[in-house]
């Protein structure tokens, strides 16, 4: 997860119908909290692009489809990459199941191997999934991933070799909101965490510092703008909400170097940094 960035795979706010009324009408139940401005959504996600592709990294459009919703912009969700192929998610969140289904088309047009997916009564959203080392994958318990999509996962990747441990997540704002593993970990470089240490288990705390990652922590009142939810480029390089000053001070004082853009429509409105709009087909 903190390889450099080569390929990503993105799905724009034009591509999920952020321009289409009767979808956004549909954005308090959805969980936004209010109408999307799809201009300004667009523009900030073309920012996040241009740095995704200084950065040297290709990327990758998803095309548009009827069956998306808005939240289908937020393309980490609903597909897992491994070096064994591709894991298609069953999302927790019902409007979000045909995008394992638009993945699944966009990932095998392209010759990239697809495992067997999650399916019922299994739910998993790859939010909810960090990779701790090439054969250790931490999977969140929580309102989207269940004990069911956790086991299915472990039997999959099992027979290659990777050991599926599970992370018990806090009941938080309750099941209407999005409350993921990676809403509480990024991973920075291969031994440094930015976290929001308090709503973690404590197992979980543990469990990195018996792996001797240091630990950042988020500036607590930047919690509500997803100052944990920092996506890394590789090279001790990453993208953070502009909006996040005195966390993004923090990570710069620890030595990395920190690209902002605006993310205040596009990811605090919709409960999803720049992580979640991101799917990373290939780091090296």
């Amino acid at each position: 997860m903190v390889g450099k960035l080569q390929s990503v795979m993105v799905c724009s706010p034009r591509t999920a119908g952020w321009d289409n009324p009767a979808r956004l009408a549909r954005w308090k139940e959805l969980g936004f909290l209010h109408a999307p401005d799809f201009a300004v959504a667009q523009s900030q996600h073309e920012q996040l692009c241009r740095i995704l592709e200084e950065a040297g990294a290709k990327v990758i459009p998803m095309a548009a489809s009827s069956s998306l919703t808005l939240d289908a912009v937020y393309a980490h969700d609903a597909s897992l990459p491994t070096d064994f192929g591709v894991i298609l998610m069953n999302p927790g969140k019902a409007n979000r199941l045909s995008e394992a289904t638009g993945q699944r088309e966009f990932l095998a047009a392209r010759g990239i191997r697809i495992l067997n997916p999650v399916t019922g009564p299994g739910n998993s959203e790859a939010g909810d999934i960090v990779w701790l080392g090439p054969r250790t994958l931490l999977v969140g318990h929580g309102y989207r991933t269940n004990p069911a999509g956790i086991a299915q996962i472990r039997d999959l990747l099992k027979p290659h070799g990777v050991e599926v441990l599970t992370a018990p997540l806090p009941y938080g704002p309750g099941p209407s909101a999005c409350l993921h593993l990676m809403s509480l970990i990024s991973l920075l470089d291969e031994n440094t965490a930015l976290v929001d240490l308090p709503w973690l288990a404590v197992e979980t705390v543990e469990l990195l510092k018996s792996r001797a990652y240091r630990c950042i922590e988020i500036e607590y009142s930047e919690r509500d703008s997803l100052a944990c939810n920092v996506l890394s480029l590789g090279e001790k390089r990453l993208v953070a909400i502009e909006t996040n000053t005195k966390t993004n001070a923090r990570l710069r004082s620890a030595g990395f170097e920190v690209f902002p853009f605006p993310g205040s429509e596009i990811c605090i409105n919709g409960s999803g940094g720049p992580t979640c709009l991101t799917r990373p087909l290939l780091r090296g």
